[in-house]
């Protein structure tokens, strides 16, 4: 059997049964994230009786609901089907996957709550695009949670890392002290495997369990045609052909100094309306993540941006990886060598650890200047321009938004790179890998 990889979701689910008071919970996310796995493992550990649905694999369950959706009702309906599941009061949790094909069963909830014999965990992929009408049947019935691939800290522990590294980790960004030259080693070189790996579960044991890139791309590979299968079964009244023209442009355009996804380079004479419908779908399947151009660098951020201006990056990095030509792979795997990539690589893993730490992605370009920032995020009080280089170098733009008096919520800036910590003139500086720390370290100060 294959080793079970530890994830954040964990200590969730836990958490989630040891409340008297807990709803259904509903787990949304990518496929191939890992949440059947991680619901499957915490139920058998956690419970006498376990009934597992799957929709898509076993479409003769959609019926159970042909009587209502009382409680007693589904449950007899279920036994009808499949007389070995039995039901125990209390000691029994019922697991509903692939809800995105039978979203109906989200109206049973209301009775599963309100009933409380029984718990029930549903979860399914590409459930944002059948959400509005989840939420409409359930609304204060469940509990929701968003799951993603790996990010960089469960890959750290994936692969033996515990909490005193990566708490070691922290503590250094704290007291800005310089990385000794084996930490940064080390913590540089985990984190080119993850850019070039990304988090999905499956890529992540393979490797693990090698111990080199051997049978990588295959599998992610493998996750590109299952998205783009998935796009042309749900994508339901809309133009399938432009959701995946906008998917296979996006590594093209990351690629430009100017990141800012341009409709009009899709196909000729495209325009921002006509595609607009077609990168929501892409977010709220979780295949993307959209960064907005602010209006102006202010708090709040909320209500603050222009939708017809962002940059796409893809949620999980292997993904953008994978889409990358046959020469850039052989570099890549073969020597570690990020290429004329590196920038967008880079700055896809920023905005995605941001992403998984619960920010919105936000950046700002100003039209008649070269001031620009790449990412924004925001304490209480202030807000905070990111820049992300490659290298080290200079930060024109991020001294001007320092520096000016029209910039009031900014009083100091970080800057991610590929040299190790430092501080000058309220420019604080971090190698690639803290990004995944931020929103840690600035609880912190």
């Amino acid at each position: 059997m294959m080793s079970y990889i530890n994830r954040k979701v964990d200590i969730f689910l836990s958490e989630w049964k040891s409340n008297p008071e807990r709803k259904p919970l509903i787990v949304k996310g990518a496929r191939q994230v890992g949440k059947t796995e991680s619901i499957k493992k915490f139920s058998y550990e956690n419970y006498k009786n376990v009934i597992y649905i799957n929709f898509v694999e076993e479409p003769k369950y959609k019926t159970i609901t042909s009587d209502g959706f009382k409680t007693d009702d589904i449950i007899t309906n279920i036994s009808r089907i499949d007389p070995s599941k039995s039901f125990i009061e209390n000691q029994t949790v019922i697991i509903f996957d692939e809800l995105q094909d039978f979203p109906e069963i989200s109206t049973a909830l209301k009775f599963f709550n309100i009933d409380n014999r029984y718990d029930v965990i549903c979860s399914g992929s590409m459930l944002g695009i059948n959400y509005k009408r989840i939420e409409s049947n359930s609304v204060g019935y469940k509990t929701d949670y968003v799951m993603q691939s790996l990010d960089f800290e469960e890959f750290l522990q994936a692969k033996g890392y515990d909490d005193l590294f990566i708490n070691d980790l922290l503590e250094q960004m704290v007291t800005l002290k310089s990385l000794n030259d084996t930490l940064f080693s080390v913590c540089n070189s985990l984190f080119l495997d993850f850019c070039i790996l990304g988090g999905m579960p499956a890529v992540v044991r393979e490797y693990i369990d090698k111990g080199t890139f051997e049978g990588s791309l295959g599998i992610q590979k493998q996750l590109l045609a299952d998205y783009t299968e998935d796009i042309r079964k749900y994508a339901e009244g809309l133009d399938q052909t432009r959701i995946l023209n906008v998917f296979n442009q996006i590594p093209p355009q990351l690629a430009k100094d100017n990141k800012k996804f341009q409709i009009s380079k899709v196909t000729p004479g495209a325009r921002f309306k006509e595609y607009r419908g077609c990168v929501e779908w892409l977010g709220d399947a979780g295949i993307i993540n959209i960064c907005y151009c602010l209006n102006f660098p202010e708090l709040p951020l909320k209500g603050n941006y222009t939708e017809s201006k962002y940059k796409i990056y893809f949620a999980d990095n292997g993904l953008l990886v994978a889409m990358l030509d046959d020469e850039a792979q052989e570099d890549l795997r073969t020597n570690r060598n990020l290429g004329v990539y590196k920038g967008a690589l880079y700055e896809n893993l920023v905005g995605e650890a941001f992403v998984k730490s619960g920010y919105g992605l936000y950046y700002y370009k100003r039209e008649d200047s070269t001031l620009e920032s790449d990412f924004f995020i925001r304490t209480a009080n202030n807000l905070i321009p990111i820049e992300v280089k490659a290298k080290s170098g200079k930060s024109k733009s991020l001294r001007t938004l320092l520096d000016s008096e029209k910039y009031k919520d900014i009083r100091y800036g970080i800057k991610l790179t590929g040299g190790n910590i430092g501080y000058s003139d309220n420019v604080y500086t971090f190698p690639h890998f803290c990004a995944f720390l931020l929103k840690r370290y600035l609880q912190h100060i």
